[in-house]
């Protein structure tokens, strides 16, 4: 990916979900409630749920949202081609069929007779716009190198080629063609991912603002539309009557209020306000965990993704790859679960979430809590870098503001100051303050998580290809690193791609650029009336499949 920001996703928040949250209400109501065609139904009961998110989404642009948060609410207003399933497998979106070459490079994709919000039907042309927007460099598309495994799109995106190269083409309003530089077996999960999801062109050309706001510019093609945005407060999704599932679609209503702090929205759920704490909305409170635990309504799920810490390369002191390595092997990662995050999350000892195809094993790159391999690199960084005594290393440790983000930091803090007598300071910021600081490098140690954006291990690795990519901000690249990931895009062979995978990731595990922490479980309670309000493997949740019971 370029400028991306997955963050957990970005937006990952500290224990088990990633994402941001918000805050709701409670069940379902039977008075003047809109019912899905917009108008009051005053007879029937309509159906509505309650969640939150921690913030206002940074941007709810598919091709300019970097986050989880915003994409929480993206995948459920937009469609794509495809649309994962419940278990994240990709099924039959706007696209109602598609054929693959014998070479697996172009793939033909018919679209099915659909609508947008206010009534345009949705054309290939509009997916071709979206795509080749983000990649426009111009538009500053932070996820432009999602699209990378398309012909002619990395060039184009750098400067390097022409648009007209670029391997995406609306052959008529119904057939859409789009031709890979290599095979890749996650495409058909890409096309269902945020920044694959289509825009009106006609409307966006019409008002660049036009996602700023809901109202008559923010058109969508998927399950809900955008009711009503509160900005900094609430956000109400409503039906779409005219999605070509609706029949399918249980919920007429969708209340997401925002709420910082996790202990708040743990006090609404138990009165009754909310009906979901979980990942990709707002996370389980750390204090909450045992009471939730000892009622047995706490859930607690695998989940492919990862906690880190990111060192500023560009610092002095994280320049050197022992001082990262001292720090990064003086942490007790099962301490801390067992003592903060509390919600059954694995030690991270590589960078490929365990939850991920191929790489369920432990890969043997490091071990937990090594303290006496974190003291002889720490004298071995110390002697490179001219430094006498740990006490004159200041670290500073950044993350967005979050309990458990603050917990995790304090655990580190200590771990740094009793293993290596390294003192930190703490550096909390609002989440979009807190991205923008991560992004133009005003950080030396910095709190961040990815979700998967598929179901595949490139996810984790691709994005420190080089430093210029979006989603690394470490300043970080190697010549070798992405001489592995290079031979992995080209590779026909699954086992020897796997392998080429394996040997970057251990190129990255020497070096350290990044710190792993631990894998992300997704930990949640939700009402009981409510079905399929579940993430799937990567930590999404399409709420056009979720039921009342």
């Amino acid at each position: 990916m370029v400028k991306n920001k997955k963050f957990l996703l970005l937006t990952v928040l500290a224990v088990f979900s990633l994402v941001l949250a918000a805050c709701g209400f409670g069940g379902e109501k039977s008075d003047n409630s809109s019912s899905s065609d917009g108008k009051k139904d005053s007879g029937s009961k309509a159906k509505e749920i309650n969640l939150a998110i921690a913030s206002e989404p940074p941007s709810l642009h598919p091709q300019l949202a970097t986050d989880t948060t915003s994409s929480a609410i993206l995948i459920n207003v937009l469609e794509g081609l495809t649309v994962s399933d419940i278990d994240g497998k990709p099924t039959p979106g706007m696209a109602e069929d598609w054929t693959i070459s014998e070479d697996k490079k172009t793939y033909t994709f018919k679209l099915r007779d659909a609508k947008w919000s206010n009534g345009d039907p949705v054309v290939a042309g509009d997916f071709e716009y979206s795509w080749k927007w983000a990649l426009n460099p111009e538009n500053l598309s932070e996820y432009a190198s999602i699209f990378y495994p398309i012909k002619g799109a990395q060039a184009y995106n750098e400067g390097k080629g022409s648009i007209d190269a670029v391997g995406i083409k609306a052959e008529d309003d119904k057939t859409l063609v789009v031709t890979l530089e290599n095979p890749t077996p996650y495409f058909l999960e890409l096309t269902g991912f945020k920044t694959y999801l289509p825009v009106n062109q006609k409307v966006t050309e019409a008002n660049k603002e036009w996602y700023t706001d809901a109202g008559e510019n923010f058109v969508t093609n998927g399950p809900y539309k955008l009711s009503d945005w509160k900005h900094n407060e609430s956000i109400v999704l409503a039906k779409n009557a005219d999605y070509w599932d609706a029949s399918n679609v249980d919920l007429d209503t969708v209340n997401i209020d925002m709420v910082e702090k996790e202990a708040t929205v743990a006090t609404k759920y138990k009165g009754g306000e909310l009906d979901y704490i979980g990942a990709p909305f707002q996370t389980v409170d750390l204090n909450a965990i045992d009471e939730f635990k000892k009622d047995k309504s706490l859930r607690i799920k695998d989940q492919a993704s990862i906690y880190w810490y990111k060192f500023n390369t560009k610092d002095k002191v994280m320049s050197n790859a022992n001082i990262r390595k001292a720090l990064t092997l003086a942490i007790d990662r099962q301490k801390l679960i067992d003592n903060v995050t509390k919600g059954e999350q694995k030690p991270a000892t590589g960078m490929v979430p365990i939850a991920v195809p191929n790489f369920e094993d432990d890969r043997g790159y490091m071990k937990d809590n090594d303290v006496d391999g974190a003291k002889a690199a720490l004298e071995a960084g110390m002697k490179e870098l001219g430094i006498k005594d740990p006490k004159d290393i200041q670290v500073n440790i950044s993350f967005n503001t979050s309990e458990a983000h603050a917990a995790i930091a304090q655990f580190i803090q200590e771990e740094w100051k009793t293993k290596l007598g390294i003192t930190s300071q703490l550096d909390n910021s609002e989440w979009q303050v807190y991205l923008e600081k991560i992004n133009t490098g005003d950080y030396q140690v910095a709190r961040m998580g990815w979700v998967a954006d598929y179901l595949d291990a490139y996810t984790f690795l691709e994005m420190f290809d080089t430093a210029k990519n979006g989603n690394n901000d470490t300043g970080w690249e190697s010549a070798e690193y992405k001489g592995f990931l290079d031979k992995a895009i080209a590779e026909v062979d699954e086992a020897k791609r796997i392998d080429y995978l394996k040997q970057a990731e251990a190129v990255i595990m020497k070096e350290l650029p990044v710190a792993p922490i631990y894998y992300y479980t997704n930990l949640s309670v939700v009402n009981d009336d409510i079905e399929n309000l579940d993430p799937n493997p990567t930590g999404d949740i399409h709420l056009k499949y979720v039921k009342m019971k």
